[in-house]
């Protein structure tokens, strides 16, 4: 059964810092792109930041670059997301998710497999 796990959201100020993970099981996980989307209430779900298995490439959305670093640790089935310089546009439920085209990065909800259920960022102003 897979299984991702997500963790590290929270209520943080604009400006403030958050570092979300992710933790995989059930698949080999060094065989899998992950991405993180997060979908606001009342809008679509939206591409934040990819990495492809071996953590050497990494897709970043506009509205992120410079402040998300997306990071992996494939010894511990561990996908990261580093946030800083929050703003309450960043308020959203985080997924992870994971594609087994392990060397693309697509911005696509449908490429990919499997997904956690999310954890809540809010971020007051």
């Amino acid at each position: 059964q897979v299984q991702l796990v997500e963790s590290g959201g929270g209520l943080v100020q604009a400006g403030g810092s958050l570092r979300l993970s992710c933790v995989a099981s059930g698949i080999t996980f060094s065989s899998y792109a992950m991405a993180w989307f997060r979908q606001a209430p009342g809008k679509e779900r939206e591409f934040v930041a990819g990495i492809i298995w071996s953590g050497r490439t990494t897709r970043y959305a506009d509205s992120v670059k410079g402040r998300f670093t997306i990071s992996r640790d494939n010894a511990k089935n561990t996908v990261y997301l580093q946030m800083n310089n929050l703003k309450p546009e960043d308020t959203a439920v985080y997924c992870c998710a994971a594609d087994s085209r392990r060397a693309l990065l697509s911005a696509n909800v449908a490429a990919y497999e499997y997904w956690g259920q999310g954890t809540q960022v809010t971020v007051s102003s």
